[in-house]
């Protein structure tokens, strides 16, 4: 019999607990979707962070918009939009790949494309220099006696 009292009264305790975890399990949602945009927005004053790392003032309040916009049942690419539209592309780490973003996605490989081509041509320039140079008889005598000494 207690046993059976012991048991009646474990279902019960655990049937209430388990009511009550609903909640919180909710606002840990919450909490997990605001930390996983954060860490997709730039914060506008810092630039090198995102507004999950930063403190300022507008990070907090873009962070606090953020939980807004979950809370009022938008998705995560409604709020990524939503940023967009009022702050531009450059709220976003990884910004679309279009016309206005050309140069940002395109512009590393065009400079590095340029300085390869720039120190190649200098290089080759001054192997053709350096080779097409005639020494005079002395300076191959006192290259000669250097060498041997």
């Amino acid at each position: 019999m207690n046993s059976f009292v012991f048991l009646v009264t474990l279902f019960l305790s655990s049937s209430f607990t388990l009511g009550f975890e609903e909640k919180p399990l909710a606002e840990s949602s919450v909490s997990h979707r605001v930390g996983y945009l954060s860490k997709q927005l730039r914060c506008l004053v810092c630039q090198n962070q995102s507004i999950a790392d930063s403190q300022a003032d507008l990070a907090v309040d873009l962070k606090n918009q953020v939980r807004e916009l979950i809370l009022a049942g938008k998705s995560d690419d409604e709020v990524r939009q939503f940023m967009v539209s009022r702050y531009g592309d450059f709220i976003l780490y990884s910004p679309p790949f279009k016309i206005k973003t050309l140069v940002l996605w395109c512009g590393p490989f065009v400079v590095l494309l340029g300085m390869s081509f720039l120190v190649y041509a200098v290089v080759r320039k001054r192997n053709n220099t350096i080779s097409m140079r005639r020494f005079s008889e002395q300076e191959l005598a006192k290259a000669r006696k250097d060498i041997y000494q």
